[in-house]
């Protein structure tokens, strides 16, 4: 691109990938805008195969005087933009290449954090501990709460905001998790007799609901 020509310019390169934290919303973004350049591009052929000269056809007729048949500034203005249509197009699907790696990147590095810090030692003795007031009855695989860390048994003494003292039924997590997509929260649960905590993201994925687990109130 040059300061010139800047009609076609992808909207989103300037927020989208200048920032460190790519979310699978500009990803999605980048490629709405692909799909409209795409559609632009074939307007556009739709055009010069209506004038029926195509890309490359002659304007002029064989004495070298321009074609009077068809509309030569209709033509004229179908190629240039298909040719700058085309640049935009190659350039966003570098955009897209590079979100895709910074976010595989940025869910690789905090699965791993994740991982670590589920693993870590309980500060807190059993006996501290608050009674659980929920429990993970199913974990499905390359789920949020699997990446997360929970598994099945993990008995729940706090989800975000939710704990012990202001639980009351399953709606309060269903609140939290609705009001938390593609924000990460914390989730202590006990597991064999202690404490552990982790990260959870609520968010889309291939399986059905933002966390890919079963919660079950605890009868206290």
């Amino acid at each position: 691109y040059n300061n010139k020509d800047v009609r076609h310019k992808p909207e989103v390169q300037k927020n989208s990938l200048e920032r460190l934290n790519v979310t699978m919303e500009d990803v999605n973004a980048l490629i709405k805008k692909k799909e409209e350049i795409e559609e632009q591009i074939k307007a556009y052929y739709d055009v010069l195969e209506d004038q029926g000269v195509g890309v490359e056809g002659p304007l002029v007729d064989a004495e070298g005087y321009p074609r009077a048949d068809v509309n030569l500034y209709q033509i004229r203005t179908a190629r240039h933009n298909i040719s700058c249509l085309q640049n935009d197009h190659k350039a966003i699907m570098v955009e897209i290449e590079e979100a895709l790696h910074k976010l595989h990147a940025r869910e690789k590095a905090k699965r791993e954090h994740d991982q670590a810090e589920a693993t870590e030692e309980p500060m807190e003795q059993q006996v501290t501990l608050p009674p659980p007031f929920a429990r993970v009855d199913t974990v499905t695989e390359g789920s949020p709460a699997s990446a997360a860390g929970l598994r099945i048994g993990d008995e729940v003494i706090e989800f975000g905001s939710v704990n012990t003292k202001n639980f009351q039924n399953l709606q309060n997590i269903a609140s939290v998790v609705q009001h938390s997509e593609g924000k990460a929260l914390r989730v202590a649960v006990v597991r064999a007799g202690q404490k552990v905590q982790v990260n959870l993201t609520p968010q889309r994925w291939s399986g059905r609901g933002l966390l890919g687990c079963n919660i079950v109130p605890v009868q206290r």
